[in-house]
């Protein structure tokens, strides 16, 4: 089974938005991923349900949005509202997990949990029947451009090995210097959707990078 990639657009060009999504398609993106940051939660800020509802119109790719904010819950409505497929929150920013999980299925998207580097996968146990995907970050969240933390790929196989013992469809994405080097021990871990930023947007040549990522197998 081929990977998923899923160009972040936190590492596009703000400017011409729609343009970036358009180029990401035509090279045969899967998913397009918006990274949410709320200058709480982690230090930028950067887009909200607006620019996600503006961009919709733009594609027909599947949208998945990661709320790297403070009490998740209170944001939940206005991504469903503005069209996003699938909402991700972080497993750190709530003290009601379940809650909030349950809030996104009820208005009937997809769901998923990401844990930070440091965040073990155990938190799962009791949610896993709620979750669509877990993204596991191999960077701490906030900026884009960091360098791949190598000590997340066990976590990785652990995730991986939980949903083939509990024969689940679940989805695990990775988001953090993702490249063409790094991707290969990504996959082999387990990943079945990639996120790409910097590698896609910023290098020389980055576009070919998506047809190279779905190439690897699982």
């Amino acid at each position: 089974m081929t990977t998923k990639v899923a160009p972040s657009l936190l590492s596009a060009d703000f400017g011409r938005l729609h343009e970036e999504v358009k180029r990401v398609e035509e090279h045969g993106a899967d998913w397009i991923h918006l990274d949410v940051m709320d200058g709480h939660f982690v230090p930028a800020i950067t887009v909200g349900p607006a620019v996600a509802g503006s961009l919709r119109p733009y594609t027909k790719l599947f949208m998945d949005a990661h709320l790297m904010v403070s009490e998740p819950e209170d944001h939940i409505e206005p991504f469903v509202e503005a069209g996003v497929d699938l909402i991700t929150i972080q497993a750190e920013a709530t003290a009601h997990l379940d809650r909030a999980l349950r809030k996104i299925k009820d208005l009937g998207v997809k769901a998923g949990v990401a844990l930070n580097p440091a965040t073990p996968p155990g938190i799962l146990e009791y949610i896993w029947p709620l979750l669509d995907l877990v993204l596991v970050m191999s960077v701490n969240p906030g900026a884009g451009g960091q360098k791949f933390i190598p000590e997340v790929l066990p976590k990785v196989s652990c995730i991986a090995e939980q949903v083939k013992t509990r024969q689940l469809k679940t989805e695990i994405q990775v988001d953090g210097g993702v490249n063409g080097e790094t991707a290969k021990d990504i996959v082999r871990a387990g990943a079945t959707v990639l996120v790409a930023g910097s590698a896609i947007f910023k290098a020389e040549n980055g576009m070919s990078l998506i047809g190279e990522l779905k190439k690897l197998c699982r």
